[in-house]
């Protein structure tokens, strides 16, 4: 059973590790977001309501973040990935920062699914704009 041991630990950490990374490059673009559900209190945000405010998320390939809700700059300020998490160092008035990490939980070239890393986590699904990359 021990010499098995190995070689089977040897071909999972090589699976593992062949997994596709994120690279920023990944992001860069506008994200519209499709669905926003909230943990506490269980809460999604319903369809109109996300039609009307047309909530953005947007990278830049200059490391730039927006979050854009109602048609108006909601938060801006850089990131960087770490692994999963994107590090979202979020402007605030007076010259003041405040880091925000994010998980990615899945993205393909179409679609983003991120949450947020609080108590009461809140998951976004946003969809690429076609042609924005």
């Amino acid at each position: 059973m021990k010499r098995f041991a190995f070689p089977l630990l040897f071909l999972v950490l090589f699976f593992v590790s062949c997994s596709t990374a994120i690279k920023q490059e990944d992001l860069y673009g506008r994200w519209n977001y499709v669905r926003v559900d909230n943990s506490n209190p269980q809460d999604t945000l319903p369809d109109g309501e996300l039609e009307l405010q047309s909530p953005a998320i947007i990278f830049s390939p200059e490391d730039n973040l927006v979050i854009e809700w109602g048609g108006k700059k909601l938060s801006s300020g850089k990131f960087r990935l770490d692994g999963k998490m994107i590090r979202y160092t979020e402007n605030l008035q007076g010259g003041q920062t405040r880091e925000f990490p994010f998980l990615i939980n899945s993205l393909d070239e179409k679609e983003l699914v991120f949450q947020t890393m609080e108590r009461s986590t809140t998951t976004v699904v946003a969809r690429r704009v076609i042609g924005d990359r």
